[in-house]
């Protein structure tokens, strides 16, 4: 039963890994076509928290965000697989912060080719996110079940 669970960890990381993996390889100088995609979508991001809260994003370099989200999947990969929490929280994290953005279907009218496109892309996402949060429930569960209750010693009467 280990080796299937480890297994099924290294497969559900595979996403993750295979992503940073294509990430890196593309980072260059500017942090790569990740950074120049994510671009505009940030900026659409940063005008929407500007405009319904009053806050002003600051600015922040692309290249920076790539490496977080980077760095972000790489080690939370690392600790996931071999069965950390840790490692599940630094992915819900990262899928947390950067589904919205990268999947802005809320950005595009429904009769647009980019509106169902970005909806199946955000739901996987959402799935993924999901999967994440039912190991983290499944492990703490699995804690609280280990240690049974100590019972309260008989008392004899006579």
């Amino acid at each position: 039963m280990g080796l299937l669970s480890f297994l099924g960890r290294l497969l559900f990381v595979s996403v993750f890994v295979l992503s940073a993996y294509q990430e890196f390889n593309d980072f260059g100088v500017d942090g790569g076509s990740a950074a120049k995609a994510l671009k505009p979508k940030f900026n659409v991001l940063s005008k929407h928290v500007a405009t319904h809260t009053g806050f002003e994003v600051p600015h922040v370099e692309m290249k920076h965000l790539i490496l977080g989200a980077l760095i972000m999947k790489s080690l939370g990969s690392l600790l996931f697989v071999f069965g950390s929490s840790l490692g599940a929280i630094i992915l819900v994290i990262h899928q947390a912060i950067a589904t919205p953005i990268l999947y802005d279907f809320y950005n595009y009218d429904v009769d647009k080719k980019e509106f169902a496109q970005l909806l199946v892309k955000f739901t996987q996402s959402l799935a993924l996110l999901g999967a994440l949060f039912f190991f983290i429930g499944m492990k703490n569960s699995t804690k609280r079940s280990s240690h049974p209750k100590k019972k309260a010693p008989k008392t004899k009467t006579g």
